[in-house]
């Protein structure tokens, strides 16, 4: 993500050549994915560690706390603009019945996420390189209003669920109180998560006064079941120093089980090249359930990028090279020339 937010920096090389940067470019801190993908070539992880705190006021004030690991594997492939992506998250929990006078502790473990999917850069509007004004710093750094025309991307792909017992059904942390005693009473049997259903997620960025990064999310999830979600989120960054970044974003949920509104606010920091820590921590405004995220991550990337050769940059090399072997041979014929000149002398 910190590559994200500093995209402006390359603006002038590694964007001309669409989606590579001489620096990773991570989705990571926050939950939005960029517009661009990996580059062709790129192998790139990016896992964390997150804490989450719940407190469910309609089950008499019922708490969750959880660990959970996550993990997202970007390959770059084909082309600049395509990337094959995996995105999971594993939830280590223990859940705290208070809705009857005696407490029960329940714990428990499965996916929360599980998600394979392609990504397509639809729009590029950096693929034309900028010209720089070599008589003005402010020209080049200043507001245009081009910059705000975003780049836009669209990742579509499916949810897998492996465990016949998925204890989060369509990501519900309570789901074990969601039926009411009456329905449990009759056996009526719980809500299960079909194997597959699909997610499209539509992905917009903006890069605007120098070090501003504007990402939105459009989110459309487990589609083909009968609890489809719909979510956004608007992710809002600022570079402040070569090495550092930080981020306010925005996430609404609406679903038939659930509706919720997501603060999160973090700072990222690039270590090197082809690695990025982070930190970040979130609320939400809900008290059903009210919830506190706390998270720490790293992304690294394995780096076997091909540099992109224009067609004119290609044919100025195939003129160089002729020029050279042009040279050669014409100095190669005055030696012959000379060489003759000298035995027409003797005789």
């Amino acid at each position: 993500m910190l590559s994200r937010f500093r995209l402006f920096f390359l603006f002038f090389t590694g964007m001309i050549h669409a989606q590579y940067t001489d620096q990773i470019n991570s989705n990571r801190p926050g939950a939005s994915i960029g517009a661009f993908a990996v580059g062709k070539g790129i192998v790139q992880f990016e896992g964390g560690y997150e804490y989450r705190k719940y407190k469910h006021q309609d089950y008499n004030n019922s708490t969750l706390d959880g660990s959970i690991a996550f993990l997202s594997v970007r390959w770059g492939f084909l082309s600049e603009r395509l990337e094959l992506t995996y995105q999971g998250a594993f939830m280590f929990d223990k859940l705290t019945n208070k809705i009857s006078s005696q407490e029960f502790v329940y714990k428990r473990k499965g996916f929360l996420q599980n998600f394979l999917g392609i990504k397509y850069l639809i729009y590029d509007p950096f693929k034309k390189e900028e010209k720089i004004n070599v008589y003005s710093c402010k020209a080049n750094n200043g507001f245009k209003i081009k910059h705000l025309i975003p780049a836009v991307s669209l990742t579509a792909g499916a949810n897998f669920i492996f465990d016949k017992n998925h204890p989060y059904p369509f990501g519900d942390v309570f789901d074990l109180f969601y039926r009411s005693i009456f329905f449990q009473n009759l056996r009526v049997p719980p809500d299960k998560e079909p194997f597959l259903s699909l997610r499209g997620v539509l992905a917009t960025q903006s890069h605007f006064l120098d070090r501003w990064v504007f990402v939105t999310n459009f989110i459309f999830d487990r589609y083909l079941t009968e609890q489809t979600a719909k979510s956004y989120i608007l992710t809002l960054t600022h570079t402040f120093h070569p090495l550092w970044s930080v981020y306010l974003e925005n996430e609404g949920i609406i679903s038939e089980r659930h509706k919720d509104i997501i603060f999160r606010t973090g700072a990222a920091y690039l270590f090197s090249n082809n690695i990025q820590i982070e930190s970040s921590i979130g609320v939400n405004t809900n008290t059903q359930p009210s919830s506190l995220f706390v998270n720490l991550g790293v992304s690294y990337r394995l780096n076997f990028h091909k540099d992109f050769k224009s067609a004119a940059e290609i044919e100025y090399e195939e003129s160089k090279k002729e020029e050279k072997q042009l040279k050669k041979t014409m100095k190669k014929n005055n030696k012959a020339e000379k060489k003759r000149a000298r035995r027409a002398k003797r005789n």
